[in-house]
């Protein structure tokens, strides 16, 4: 029995509720990254806490992100048991994780300035300073990102989505109210020099209250569900325990590896000039759709992989994967024909101003185009992962991990000759498509055969609507800016609101004919959802 609380809601509910909760979140977000800019600007508070993030911001994003390892590793074993036997195992497994980021955090704060030099050797004193003052306020964060992302994997598996995917807001808050005080108290001496110190102590405590909030309301949550307290567990032979972290340390490790793939990338862009900044401006914007579209895809979906994992339910599970595959295929693909097509009137519109200009948007264009190419690959290898977390394998895909970082770094080393910066993001794409197709192969082997030659057929024919889409929607954009034009932000909205619904639509025309059957489940909800309103 699983722990589910209530009748399993539909995997398309679930992905709506997800993907309100997490556009909240984003937009919250978004504000809060306005906020700190307004306050800062570009000084020394801003340049410390940069680097004084990159440790907790690395253990936030590894440990307590939703379809982290710890979410995946909880959701896998939670919905294959009772609910009785999840409190005490959830307790054990909290018990265990905080003991072990408290050895962590006391690692950071004392060894703060250390950390800072070893990422920033650079640094001015002052800020130097500033960043191991923060580096130390936010080190409690480690503690706080392994109990979120149990957090996330304990509701999760009860059948609770909104909570866990719209908590991030609890943190985007913090940090709005600090800085709200910090200038009502300050007003414009928030710059002065005698005040950075306080304004760097505010931006990383509020960084820090966030965090306990965001906890809090899960830890409530949890309470209110029968899902575990707050009490110390140290009863390691609760069934349940060995089988969470036979995922958890595995998959923590693999999804730490995608991180070292990031680094090294950065190594190599280090010797383009802005190379670094066009990557993070163009990841930027895939980011904020593939976050969301992931987020409504694999939460919903992981508790039914594990649910299936038994080999009595395999035809079932090969059913899934292929939703999953033909899902991620089907939201991403669109998305990348347009990416490809209207990356200039994109990146215009969203940067371009002021220091921006149509310099660095050409500069950025074609990291952008390169970055929505590869979206498919990113979201299917995502999905195929978490097959595996279901089946209680983490290893697998650990194992693919550590080979893909040597990949990773020969496809750099090769592709940045030839196509400088979208060569770096082309070799993440390459490592990523590699990753697909192996899973594929191993679970095709596993699950005593997957229609792989058929599966194949359907995704090269969305594959070519795709190429089709996206010539089309260039043609749209080339023609717009040669006989309209682009002279102000209405026209740029509308040259990329032609650019969208060309492409949306030509796409749509070739998943109808293909008649798959996720398009019809997806139109028929549509319709229902029209003709109820």
């Amino acid at each position: 029995m699983s722990v589910d609380k209530k009748p399993s809601r539909s995997l398309a509910r679930i992905a709506g509720i997800v993907a309100a909760a997490t556009l909240i979140s984003k937009v919250f977000g978004l504000f809060r990254e306005q906020a700190i800019a307004a306050a800062f600007g570009v000084g020394p508070v801003i340049d410390a806490y940069a680097y004084a993030y990159v440790i907790p911001g690395f253990l936030l994003i590894l440990l307590g992100g939703i379809n982290g390892p710890f979410h995946s590793a909880l959701v896998s074993v939670l919905a294959k048991r009772d609910k009785s036997e999840a409190a005490p195992l959830v307790e054990t497994i909290s018990t265990l994780v905080s003991f072990l980021l408290l050895g962590v955090t006391t690692v950071v704060i004392i060894f703060a300035g250390t950390f800072i030099d070893i990422l920033a050797p650079g640094l001015e004193t002052a800020t130097r300073a500033i960043a191991i003052q923060q580096l130390q306020i936010m080190a409690p964060l480690a503690v706080l990102a392994g109990l979120i992302g149990i957090g996330f994997g304990t509701l999760n598996a009860s059948d609770r989505y909104w909570l866990p995917s719209i908590s991030p807001l609890f943190s985007s808050l913090a940090t709005l109210v600090g800085l709200g005080a910090l200038i009502f108290y300050l007003g414009d001496r928030v710059q002065a020099p005698q005040y950075l110190k306080l304004g760097g102590m505010v931006l990383a405590g509020t960084t820090l209250v966030g965090g306990i909030f965001q906890w809090l309301a899960q830890v409530i949550a949890q309470w209110q569900s029968g899902m575990g307290t707050l009490r110390l567990r140290f009863d390691w032979r609760i069934p349940g325990v060995a089988d969470v972290m036979k995922v958890m340390a595995p998959a923590t490790l693999s999804s730490g590896m995608l991180h070292i793939n990031v680094y090294t990338d950065l190594y190599f862009a280090s010797a383009i000039q802005g190379a670094a900044a066009a990557m993070r401006y163009a990841n930027f914007i895939v980011l904020t759709p593939l976050g969301i579209i992931s987020n409504m895809l694999l939460v919903p979906l992981l508790p039914v992989f594990s649910r299936l994992a038994a080999p009595e339910n395999w035809s079932d599970l090969k059913i899934r994967i292929r939703q999953g595959l033909f899902l991620s295929a089907l939201s991403m693909l669109p998305l990348t024909a347009l990416f490809m097509a209207a990356a200039v009137p994109i990146v215009r519109i969203v940067y371009q101003r002021y220091a921006f200009d149509a310099e660095a948007s050409a500069v950025v264009a074609p990291v952008l185009m390169a970055y929505g190419f590869g979206m498919f690959f990113y979201l299917g290898r995502d999905v195929l992962v978490r097959v595996f977390y279901a089946l209680g394998d983490g290893e697998t895909p650990f194992r693919i991990s550590i080979v893909n970082i040597f990949v990773n770094g020969i496809l750099d080393y090769f592709l940045i000759k030839a196509f400088a910066t979208p060569g770096l993001v082309m070799a993440t794409v390459g490592v990523n498509f590699i990753s697909m197709m192996v899973l594929l192969w191993i679970l095709h082997r596993r699950l005593n055969g997957l229609p792989l030659l058929e599966w194949g057929l359907s995704l090269l024919a969305l594959i070519v609507g795709t190429v089709v889409a996206g010539f089309a929607s260039w043609g749209a954009c080339w023609g717009w800016e040669r006989f309209i034009g682009t002279g102000n932000l209405i026209l740029q909205l509308l040259q990329l609101g032609l650019a969208f619904f060309i492409a949306l639509g030509i796409f749509i025309l070739f998943a109808i004919q293909l008649k798959l059957p996720e398009v019809n489940i997806l139109t028929s909800r549509i319709r229902q959802k029209f003709a109820r309103r």
